[in-house]
C-alpha cells in the first residue's frame, strides 16, 4: 500500500521558520557568499546612515531624510525577500529531513559480542564492524550487510512505498539500510556504516541542504552575475562626475537605487533558491542524490544505459503457461497450481489464479476452508497448501522444490530437465509444483514488457538522448525487444564489463553517460558513467559508487530523474535571461527620468513617461524588489519542462523570458508611479 507523503507546497510552519531564518542570514558574514545580494546589502547600510544623517556629503535639501528612508526600507525588503526565497527553499528540504529523523530516534540495537553475548545499546553508540542481530517487528539500526540469516525487510519508512523485500547473505540484495524494519525471520548484520555517516544521516544532510556545495553550472553563473555587478559599480561610479559636469546633483542614495535596480538582482536573489530546490524535486521523488553536481549532470545527458529487466520489462514474473510432467494432464496442473496460489498476494501468485481462471479451471474456496495456507518464506523458497485430507500441494523454486521432494523419498520425473531447461531457454522462469512427494509439473513465469515503453524513449530521443538496452538474453530475443520498445542499441548477453566498454565508448566521443544498478557487479559501471543511479535494495558497493540513490528501487525512474536535472537547468536560464531583460526595461525607467530635466533631449526616451525623478528611481526600486518574491513558486517548483530540442528550449526561453522580462517591468514601473506619485507629491518628493 502506498504510504502519502506531505507534498503540499509551503506550509504555515514552513513560511514561519522561512521568516525568522530570513531575518538569521542578513548577517554580512553569510551574504558575502551571495556577491550580488552583499551589493544590495552595503547600498541598504549606506542609505539607512543617509536616512539618519542626511548630511554626511553635504548639506541636502529637507525632504532628503524621507526619500533617503524609503530607498533604505525598499532595499531591506529587497534583501529580505531574496533571504525568504532561499529560506522557504531550504525550509522544504528540512520539512522532509525532520520526519526522517523522527525514524532515527530511540532505535535499539542487539549487539553481539566475541563472546557470543548480547548486550542492548543506543544505535547511535554503533561502531563500523559491530554484528548486530535484528528480530521480526524490530528496526534495523543502522546501515549493514547481511551476513547470516534470511528475511523480508519493509523500507517504507524510507521509501514512502513499498512491499517488504527479502534480504539475505551474498546476493545482490543483502544490503539493508538503518531505519526499515524486518517483518519477518531474522537477521544477523554487519554495521557498515560509522556514526553519523549511514545513509539516513547523508539523506537527512542533503534535503536539509546543510551539505550543499555550489555546482559548476551555478559557480560559472554566480561569476558571470559578479562581473555584471562590478561593470555596473563602475558605470555607476562614473555617471556621478559626469552628472555633475551636466550640472545635475545625483543624490548618493539615487545612486545606490540606480545600482541596485541595473544589476542582477532577481536572479541573484533567487538563485540559491533555485540550487536547493533542484535538490527538494529530486528529493520528494524518492531519490537522493549525493551532490547538486549529479543532478545538473542529468541535465545534460547524451546516453543513457537501461538494464532490460525491471525498466523494460516488470521484475515480477507473471505466469504465462503449465506444462504438466509424464502422465499428469494440464487440467490436474492447474487445478493444483491454482488451490496453491489462492492466498499468495505476490503477482506471481496472483497472475497463477487469473490464467488458470483464464483457462477454465473452476476453484470453490469453501473447499479450502478448513485447509492451512504455508505463506512463501525466505528460508524454504515455497508456498502452498496443507488439504484437510492430508495432501499437500507446494509451489516454489524448482531447486528447492526438487531437495524437498526428495527429502521425502520422492524422485523428479524424466521429462522435467528437458522442460525445465526449454522454459530457461526461453528467458523464463520455470515455477514447480509438487503434490506430497511428486513432481507434477511446472509453471512457465514470463517477465513481460511494460506499457508505454515506446513513448518514453521516443521522449528521450526528441531530446536527443540515445537509448542502449543491456540484457543477458540472447541476440535475437534482445533485438526483438529492442525492435518493439524502440531503443536505439542492445547488447544482449551483456556481462560487467560489457557495460563499462559501453560507457567508456560513448564518454571517449565527448558524450555524459547515465545508468541504473543494484548489484555488486553493476558497481564499476556506475562509478564510470557521469550519473549513476543506483537501486536503495541494492549492495552496499553499489549504492557507494553511484551518486544517486533511489528509495523505491524502480529503474525506469531516471528517465524522470533526467527530466528534473533538465527543469533545473531551464528553471535558471529562464529566470536569468528575465533577470537580465529586466534592466533594460529599468534602464528606460531610471536613466532618462533622472537627466531629462537638464538633457531635454532625453525626454524621448522617457517612453514610460515616469512622472518624477524621484518617483521613476523609488517605482523601478519597488518593482525590483517585488519581483523577486512573485518569482519564489517559479523557482521552487521550476519551469513547466516538456522534451524538445535545445535550440527549440533556447528560443523559447528567449521568447518567453527574454521578451517577457522586457515587457514586465515596463507595465509593472508605470502602475507602481502611478500609485505612488500623487503620495511622493503629497509628502514633498
Amino acid at each position: 500500500m502506498t504510504k502519502k507523503r506531505n507534498n503540499k507546497f509551503i506550509t504555515y510552519q514552513i513560511l514561519k521558520k522561512s521568516l525568522f531564518d530570513a531575518f538569521k542570514k542578513l548577517s554580512p558574514a553569510y551574504m558575502i557568499k551571495n556577491p550580488v545580494m552583499f551589493v544590495v546589502e552595503a547600498g541598504f547600510v549606506l542609505t539607512a546612515a543617509l536616512a539618519l544623517f542626511p548630511d554626511i556629503f553635504g548639506k541636502q535639501p529637507h525632504y532628503m531624510r524621507l526619500y533617503n528612508f524609503i530607498v533604505a526600507l525598499i532595499l531591506f525588503a529587497t534583501i529580505m525577500f531574496a533571504n525568504f526565497a532561499e529560506s522557504v527553499a531550504e525550509g522544504r528540504g528540512k520539512a522532509q529531513a525532520e520526519s526522517l529523523k523522527k525514524t532515527q530516534k530511540g532505535t535499539k540495537a542487539r549487539v553481539i559480542r566475541e563472546d557470543g553475548s548480547e548486550e542492548t545499546v543506543d544505535a547511535s553508540f554503533l561502531q563500523k564492524g559491530d554484528i548486530v542481530l535484528v528480530k521480526a517487528g524490530e528496526v534495523i539500526p543502522n546501515d549493514g550487510e547481511v551476513i547470516e540469516g534470511v528475511a523480508s525487510v519493509d523500507e517504507s519508512a524510507i521509501t514512502g512505498e513499498s512491499a517488504p523485500v527479502v534480504k539475505e547473505n551474498l546476493g545482490d540484495f543483502s544490503s539493508v539500510t538503518g531505519g526499515t524494519t524486518v517483518v519477518s525471520d531474522w537477521l544477523k548484520i554487519q554495521i557498515t556504516s560509522a556514526p553519523g555517516e549511514s545513509f539516513l544521516d547523508k539523506m537527512i544532510a542533503m534535503v536539509e541542504g546543510s551539505s550543499r556545495k555550489k555546482t559548476p553550472n551555478e559557480t560559472a553563473l554566480n561569476t558571470l552575475l559578479v562581473s555584471i555587478t562590478i561593470i555596473f559599480l563602475i558605470v555607476i561610479s562614473s555617471l556621478y562626475p559626469i552628472a555633475l559636469y551636466s550640472g545635475i546633483v545625483i543624490p548618493v542614495s539615487t545612486l545606490v537605487a540606480l545600482t541596485v535596480c541595473l544589476i542582477p538582482t532577481t536572479i541573484g536573489g533567487l538563485l540559491s533558491a533555485i540550487g536547493i530546490a533542484g535538490m527538494d524535486r529530486v528529493a520528494r521523488f524518492n531519490v537522493i542524490a549525493l551532490s547538486g553536481k549529479a543532478i545538473e549532470a542529468c541535465g545534460d545527458i547524451d546516453t543513457m544505459l537501461l538494464d532490460k529487466t525491471g525498466t523494460i520489462t516488470y521484475g515480477n514474473r507473471l505466469a504465462a503457461d503449465f506444462t504438466p510432467f509424464e502422465a499428469r494432464s494440464v487440467n490436474e496442473l492447474i487445478k493444483y497450481s491454482v488451490a496453491a496460489s489462492l492466498k499468495d498476494d505476490t503477482p506471481e501468485g496472483k497472475s497463477i489464479v487469473e490464467l488458470g481462471q483464464k483457462l477454465g479451471v473452476e476453484i470453490t474456496e469453501e473447499k479450502y476452508i478448513s485447509a492451512g495456507f504455508i505463506p512463501f518464506s525466505a528460508q524454504t523458497r515455497m508456498s502452498g497448501i496443507d488439504m484437510a485430507d492430508g495432501t499437500k500441494i507446494r509451489k516454489g523454486s524448482f531447486t528447492a522444490l526438487e531437495a524437498h521432494i526428495k527429502q521425502l523419498g520422492g524422485s523428479v520425473p524424466k521429462d522435467a530437465a528437458e522442460k525445465v531447461n526449454r522454459i530457461a531457454r526461453l528467458g523464463g522462469t520455470p515455477l514447480g509444483v509438487s503434490v506430497n512427494s511428486e513432481m507434477i509439473g511446472v509453471i512457465y513465469l514470463k517477465d513481460t514488457v511494460k506499457p508505454g515503453r515506446v513513448e518514453r524513449f521516443a521522449r528521450l530521443r526528441e531530446i536527443g538522448i540515445k537509448t542502449i538496452m543491456c540484457t543477458g538474453d540472447n541476440p535475437l530475443t534482445a533485438a526483438t525487444i529492442a525492435q518493439e520498445e524502440g531503443v536505439d542499441v542492445f547488447i544482449s548477453e551483456c556481462k560487467p564489463e560489457d557495460k563499462i566498454a559501453a560507457i567508456k565508448k560513448e564518454q571517449a566521443e565527448g558524450k555524459l553517460v547515465a545508468m541504473t544498478g543494484d548489484g555488486t557487479n553493476d558497481a564499476p559501471a556506475l562509478a564510470q558513467a557521469d550519473v549513476g543511479l543506483a537501486m536503495n535494495s541494492g549492495t552496499a558497493a553499489a549504492k557507494e559508487a553511484a551518486n544517486m540513490i533511489d528509495l523505491d528501487s524502480d529503474p525506469t525512474k531516471i528517465l524522470e530523474v533526467v527530466e528534473i536535472g533538465k527543469q533545473l537547468l531551464i528553471t535558471r536560464g529562464a529566470l536569468t535571461t528575465f533577470s537580465i531583460s529586466n534592466d533594460v526595461a529599468k534602464y528606460f525607467a531610471v536613466i532618462p527620468a533622472l537627466f531629462m530635466f537638464m538633457i531635454p533631449q532625453m525626454k524621448s526616451l522617457n517612453v514610460m513617461n515616469l512622472s518624477t525623478a524621484n518617483s521613476a528611481v523609488i517605482s523601478a526600486l519597488i518593482f525590483n524588489a517585488v519581483i523577486i518574491p512573485l518569482l519564489i513558486p517559479l523557482a521552487l517548483k521550476g519551469v513547466k519542462y516538456k522534451p524538445a530540442k535545445p535550440e527549440k528550449l533556447l528560443l523559447k526561453n528567449i521568447a518567453v523570458y527574454g521578451a517577457g522580462g522586457v515587457i514586465t517591468p515596463f507595465i509593472g514601473i508605470k502602475l507602481i508611479d502611478m500609485a505612488i506619485s500623487p503620495l511622493l507629491a503629497a509628502v514633498g518628493l
